[in-house]
């Protein structure tokens, strides 16, 4: 299957610590991760790492960042075709601090004033489309110009214009606060009611199959009819950083492999929690051989 990955892109510098700085004081480091980021980009990275044909489409400078960007896109086997090169536009990107001891991490992400990647016609209508929300006019375009393709959203913002996307697609797949925001109820995991009334109150506004990432709690589905939970593996983690990114690329896959809905939530969880045990954004992606051997031991 032809998968298209759309949406904001990114550079990211990832300084492991074992505690969170002090103000005004000086720390020395001595080592680093660096790769490109986003969430559709590092869907896009695992899609080709695990086979699959994948191209992404989002806007980056002609500069140190995107050039560097782009070379790691053509290695990791994604098609660079619908990528743009702004030459007035300067990359984003972020610096993260990785805190080992307790897995948090701190981003300071820097997003230019950037020109928005313009609607544009494809070559080739894919099987799939991946849209993390960040590229509005681009992402609606292809929705109401290609109606017929699996679409999927990683909505992990509440905004007007993500909640307006996440209505035209064929999965949601959304997080906790998205969900608490779009719903105006808080989630309780000592009562399984707000549960289900979370869920049952996002059916009511989108019309696509509904997945809820709970971070460590697991994530909340349903599936011929009943509202599930499945819990996340337990796993030690050091950089949460593209946990959630991941997963949605890992569900992408579960979707385009053909697998039954169960596994895909399955394989994505997996994915996600194996992510946090290593440093870095899309370097953090477990290989296939990697999930095979977790899934089979587990299931």
């Amino acid at each position: 299957m032809q998968i298209l990955c759309l949406g904001h892109i990114t550079y990211d510098i990832t300084f492991p610590v074992t505690s969170y700085p002090k103000e005004n004081t000086k720390t020395r480091l001595f080592e680093k991760t660096e790769c490109a980021g986003g969430p559709a980009s590092i869907a896009a990275f695992l899609l080709g790492k695990w086979g699959q044909k994948v191209s992404i489409a989002g806007l980056i400078g002609n500069d140190n960042y995107g050039n560097k960007i782009k070379k790691e896109f053509v290695l990791n086997h994604v098609d660079t075709s619908y990528l743009t090169l702004a030459p007035k536009t300067e990359t984003s990107h972020a610096f993260i601090l990785a805190n080992r001891s307790n897995g948090t991490r701190t981003i300071f992400s820097y997003v230019s004033k950037t020109d928005k990647l313009k609607p544009f016609v494809l070559e080739k209508t894919p099987d799939i489309l991946l849209i993390d929300g960040h590229e509005y006019e681009a992402s609606k375009h292809l929705l109401e110009t290609y109606p017929h393709m699996i679409s999927i959203i990683d909505a992990g913002r509440s905004k007007k214009e993500v909640i307006e996307l996440a209505k035209k697609c064929t999965y949601v797949v959304c997080s906790k606060e998205f969900a608490e925001n779009v719903t105006g109820y808080k989630f309780d995991f000592n009562n399984k009611l707000s549960l289900l009334k979370i869920y049952k109150k996002m059916t009511e506004i989108f019309k696509g199959i509904i997945v809820i990432t709970l971070e460590e709690k697991g994530c909340l589905y349903s599936l011929n009819g009943q509202i599930k939970l499945m819990p996340s593996i337990k796993v030690k983690t050091i950089d949460s950083t593209g946990a959630g990114d991941i997963f949605h690329g890992a569900f992408t896959y579960g979707i385009a492999e053909g697998f039954e809905f169960e596994k895909v939530i399955k394989y994505a969880s997996i994915a996600g929690a194996l992510s946090v045990t290593k440093i870095g954004g899309y370097k953090s992606i477990p290989s296939l051989e990697e999930m095979t051997a977790v899934y089979d031991e587990i299931c």
